[in-house]
């Protein structure tokens, strides 16, 4: 993804573009011109107070009041006057305060200060919507920050209609600080909104889910409420028109964040706090869809969705139309892929291979292995030649009914390392009985020499993008699988011959005996393990 376009110094060196409404010049001594002198607000304030020529206290009421309107309707559209003056507060990028002179008459003070919040929050929503439009905040900001304006621009409208008043004598401060009530609720709002992102510096999802936050916070206000869900969708547009193209395209625009010393242990938990509240449950369905687009893009498969009014994801409404968008575009992709793998990649052959293979479908070719491998078998794990094991592998897959499946060369053997039951203690999604601790202690507990009827396991090669549907997770529970019947099935050989043996004592009078009661014993036994066998391959 392109960086984002530089802002250009001009904003950043005049603070007037960012919204103050006032000249400030941080200048070095470095930097600083012979013979230039630098002001501040303070400055301005107190030169502002000289030209006035006398305090406002000095006036008749009446013309106070004339006086201060006329200094309000420039503080309400973020201008000091010539008795109303701005302080910022230096500790808060964008806040002001604003200051009355002292001399005017206490009833107009009152009435005055019950507006000055008012203009306070004008300034700090001004200043954030000229900041937050530089390109480095973000599509999702920038969305917010045309919103907000759009409303300023009705606020401005509004203080047109007051000074137009005003010049008609029409206005008192009583007449203001009653015209302002109506729209009074709704910049509180937006200021509150503007004052909490600009703490936590938010962006993308985390101003969505903050401006979704605020809204309900809002529920007692329904105005208030429904301008802050008004502008949550203005600000999603954005956003959503990204996701549109990737559940739709498989293109990425979102989503994505570089953090090099996040642990992968750590990917799931991190990776949901950049997912906007109102996508959560749907979240791994949007990935999913992506990921299909992107897998049949990689195959040379060109998908084309057609696209119509409806299916388009526009906003995050209680009508939840956009779920039903992802869930129409998940349905299309999932059965667009599946219809790809089977049709050219044979993803039900690959299936009935690891049947016929790992689950015993088809273990003719397994018996006539164990008969030419019993020597190589039963050696140790680190004295068996893997080599000799493949083709002896390959010598039984040739001379039994496998030889027709086309799908028996991408079979191949392993020795393992561990035992059946260590093994199972790795994977830590499989729900056991007991913890894996006890598993763990139990199997170092009790040593036993392994030989390769203990380790020996098949691995089927499956290639991409076939390896999206057959996980490795998944073939390594297939292995697991084999490496029991396989146990299963020597055990049965060896039950088998130790009662074919038995079998030559029958001439014997042996009632009674410890090898008549032994053979029913192994009897029993076998029959149990063919049982459990034809359970697991066939039942």
């Amino acid at each position: 993804m392109d960086p984002a376009p530089a802002t250009p110094r001009w904003n950043l060196e005049r603070p007037y573009l960012t919204g103050r409404f006032h000249q400030e010049t941080k200048v070095s001594s470095a930097a600083q011109a012979p013979g230039c002198k630098s002001f501040s607000l303070d400055s301005l304030s107190r030169d502002a107070g000289a030209g006035a020529g006398s305090v406002l206290g000095s006036y008749a009421v009446s013309m106070q009041e004339l006086l201060v309107i006329d200094d309000l309707l420039s503080a309400l559209a973020g201008v000091e006057g010539r008795y109303i003056s701005i302080k910022r507060v230096r500790e808060k990028d964008g806040y002001v305060v604003f200051q009355i002179d002292s001399s005017m008459d206490l009833a107009l003070q009152e009435l005055t200060r019950r507006i000055f919040p008012f203009c306070e929050d004008f300034v700090l929503v001004s200043q954030f919507v000229e900041s937050r439009s530089h390109s480095k905040n973000g599509l999702v900001n920038h969305a917010l920050a045309a919103a907000l304006r759009a409303f300023l621009l009705d606020y401005q409208a509004m203080v047109a209609q007051l000074e137009h008043q005003f010049r008609l004598g029409r206005l008192s401060v009583q007449g203001l600080w009653f015209f302002c009530q109506r729209m009074m609720s709704s910049l509180n709002a937006l200021a509150v909104l503007v004052e909490k992102a600009i703490s936590n510096n938010t962006s993308g999802s985390a101003t969505l889910n903050l401006l979704q936050s605020q809204a309900k916070a809002m529920a007692g206000d329904s105005a208030v409420r429904s301008l802050l869900e008004k502008r949550a969708e203005c600000a999603s547009a954005a956003y959503l028109r990204m996701l549109e193209r990737w559940v739709y395209e498989g293109v990425i625009e979102f989503f994505i964040a570089e953090n090099k010393s996040l642990q992968k242990v750590l990917i799931d938990r991190k990776g949901k706090d950049g997912i906007p509240t109102f996508l959560n449950n749907v979240a791994a369905t949007i990935l999913t869809t992506g990921k299909y687009l992107n897998v049949m893009r990689e195959c040379g498969h060109n998908v084309q969705v057609s696209l119509s009014e409806n299916s388009k994801v526009t906003s995050f409404g209680s009508n939840h139309q956009y779920l039903e968008c992802i869930k129409s575009a998940y349905d299309f992709a999932s059965g667009e892929l599946l219809t790809l793998m089977k049709d050219k990649y044979d993803l039900i052959g690959k299936l009935r291979s690891l049947k016929r293979y790992l689950l015993l479908d088809q273990g003719d070719f397994l018996v006539h292995f164990m008969d030419i491998a019993r020597e190589e078998l039963t050696k140790k794990p680190e004295d068996i030649s893997v080599e000799k094991l493949q083709s002896l592998v390959d010598i039984a897959l040739r001379s039994t009914a496998a030889a027709s499946d086309p799908s028996h060369e991408e079979l191949t053997c392993c020795v393992e390392r561990s035992s059946l039951l260590k093994k199972l203690t790795t994977l830590k999604d499989l729900d056991c009985a007991y913890s894996s601790d006890k598993l763990a202690s139990a199997d170092v507990d009790q040593p036993m020499t392994l030989t390769g009827l203990e380790t020996f396991c098949l691995v089927y090669k499956i290639q991409w993008p076939l390896s999206l549907v057959i996980s490795r997770k998944a073939l390594t529970k297939y292995q697991l699988i084999f490496r029991l019947l396989f146990h299963c099935k020597h055990v049965s050989r060896q039950l088998c011959t130790a009662w074919q043996i038995q079998q030559g004592f029958r001439s014997v009078k042996i009632l009674g005996t410890p090898i008549l009661r032994s053979s029913i014993l192994c009897r029993s036994m076998l029959k149990f393990v063919n049982s459990l066998l034809h359970y697991l391959t066939f039942e």
